[in-house]
């Protein structure tokens, strides 16, 4: 299931826009990010995850009503489609099923 595959930054930028839900444009997915993980996030980094899943069919766009504040532009508020819904949930059960499969043994470990 290759095509399913996410990078863990992607996999963030994805749960983001499903948090934030009508209101995922790109600052608001960086201020969550770096807010609810403590974890800087270039713009251009941003923008080219969001524009790569879209590409992917993982996100779609729309675009807002144009703004003075941000020069006549207007805001993109993204949303995840079904292929992006798909993709998170064969991450969670790949990273659920190797959680699972570590020994209990090895996770009493204790560190020196």
């Amino acid at each position: 299931m290759k095509k399913y595959q996410l990078g863990e930054f992607e996999e963030v930028v994805l749960l983001t826009v499903g948090v934030l839900y009508d209101e995922a444009y790109g600052v608001a997915i960086k201020e969550e990010i770096e807010t609810r993980l403590d974890r800087k996030v270039s713009v251009g980094a941003l923008q080219s995850a969001l524009r790569r899943m879209e590409k992917k069919g993982y996100l779609t766009s729309r675009g807002g009503e144009r703004n003075e504040i941000r020069g006549g532009r207007p805001k993109r508020y993204f949303q995840i489609t079904t292929l992006g819904q798909r993709a998170l949930e064969y991450t969670k059960e790949t990273r659920e099923a190797l959680w699972n499969a570590i020994p209990q043994a090895a996770l009493k470990l204790k560190l020196d």
